[in-house]
């Protein structure tokens, strides 16, 4: 059993296939990052999210913020849903769930009396020194962005 993460400690790091090439967390010290897991590319809530953080990113560009979406979905379909939805941010693949499973998101779910792995959709706000600021876990998507975005300035004012 894993240490649950909490804030203040630092992200766990990886290197990870991303849209706009291969990506490794700790290359971005220096600002902060915006990680979200999500379960599914085109899927309702998901390109809900998606939009949302795209609708935003121009005020979490000028706050500093990177954001990336992490999901098991291949490159290929990342960029098919970037470019379906003008997504202005990059998306990371993780088949293997590398990466879920370093930020404990890839859990069992149940759903109709059915029991089975799955994202768990969260958001893990990383500050410009690599160390966990906010978790949130078991989003809503109504909303979520908005606070996410406070968080992110909050940083910035700190």
């Amino acid at each position: 059993m894993t240490t649950p993460l909490k804030p203040g400690q630092p992200a766990p790091d990886f290197t990870a296939a991303a849209t706009d090439g291969e990506l490794t967390l700790s290359a971005l010290r220096g600002q902060p990052v915006v990680l979200y897991f999500y379960p599914k590319d085109n899927t309702p809530g998901c390109t809900t999210e998606a939009c949302d953080f795209r609708d935003l990113s121009a005020a979490f560009a000028e706050a500093g913020a990177r954001i990336y979406g992490v999901s098991q979905d291949s490159i290929r379909k990342h960029e098919n849903f970037i470019e379906k939805h003008s997504l202005s941010f990059p998306l990371i693949s993780d088949p293997d769930h590398t990466v879920h499973h370093a930020y404990d998101t890839w859990v069992e779910k149940k759903n109709y009396g059915r029991t089975y792995m799955g994202t768990e959709r969260s958001t893990f706000l990383i500050d410009a020194r690599g160390n966990l600021a906010r978790i949130w876990r078991n989003v809503r998507v109504k909303g979520h962005v908005d606070e996410v975005l406070a968080a992110v300035k909050g940083l910035a004012g700190a």
